[in-house]
């Protein structure tokens, strides 16, 4: 079994687990509740940041002394467009409780938080929702295709938007039926992730060879392997209107600068295109 197969397994026992403790509807009524959460604002190139306590690649990446408030609110000083938040417990050591408090903090700064996880049921969305995040992460290339539109239903249902993440250009053509909200709505974003959830190495050149299938409706995001000015360069180069930054960011001993630094870095070469 590979580690994304043994993930997307993790993850539906925990759904079920969580479905026998609180029902749908109870939840649905909980996640409706939950104080709208700020939108998603992109404005030319842009980063997602990363709270990520541990990775299965590189290990742990928070101190024992680690501040989360401290480092979430650097993200949002930085410029993050919104703060990506791990809430898979076994390989990520993380959980909703971060979600929640990194999406109240965020909050108050106009930014909302990504709930990434290996998601496999709508259920999980509405856990998302009510902990108070503005979007979800789907891995499109461990599900089939009614879950992925279930999945996205029920985030737009809910005003959340939609990370798609892929990994090949089998992936890239399932995001053709999803498009941009003529509402202005919450989005749907193209991924790219350049760390093959197989095995976990990271493969660069991924997000310059499939530049040219990138959905040209939808805003994209190269995820993973970014670290300096060069690389962001690279992926706003090939096209990407996004980055999503963790590890990096993690380890930064300024991450607001850090950050702040390769935004600016994305957006003069976006704009040189």
């Amino acid at each position: 079994m590979t580690f994304l197969e043994r993930m997307a397994e993790a993850s539906r026992v925990r759904v079920r687990a969580a479905r026998a403790a609180e029902g749908y509807a109870a939840l649905e009524r909980r996640a409706l509740a939950t104080p709208e959460p700020p939108r998603l604002q992109l404005r030319g190139f842009d980063v997602i940041a990363e709270l990520k306590l541990r990775s299965p690649a590189a290990g742990g990446l928070a101190p024992g002394d680690f501040d989360k408030s401290a480092q979430l609110t650097s993200y949002a000083r930085g410029g993050a467009a919104a703060v990506s938040v791990l809430t898979e417990p076994t390989e990520f050591k993380g959980e909703l409780g971060d979600l929640v408090e990194a999406a109240q903090l965020l909050a108050a700064h106009g930014r909302p938080a990504l709930r990434k996880d290996f998601l496999t049921d709508p259920y999980q969305v509405l856990e998302a929702r009510a902990a108070g995040a503005g979007g979800v992460l789907v891995i499109v290339t461990m599900l089939d295709d009614a879950t992925v539109r279930a999945l996205v239903d029920t985030a737009r249902g809910l005003g959340l938007f939609v990370l798609l993440e892929a990994f090949d250009r089998a992936d890239l053509a399932r995001l053709a039926p999803f498009d941009v909200p003529a509402d202005g709505g919450a989005p749907v974003l193209a991924g790219v992730n350049c760390r093959d959830l197989r095995d976990l190495n990271v493969r660069f050149g991924r997000f310059a060879e499939l530049a040219p299938h990138l959905p040209t409706h939808l805003p994209t995001v190269a995820e993973s392997g970014i670290g300096t000015v060069d690389d962001i360069r690279n992926v706003a180069s090939a096209g990407y209107r996004l980055a999503l930054i963790g590890s990096s960011l993690m380890r930064a001993q300024d991450p607001g600068a850090a950050l702040a630094a390769l935004i600016a870095a994305g957006r003069s070469a976006a704009e040189g295109r």
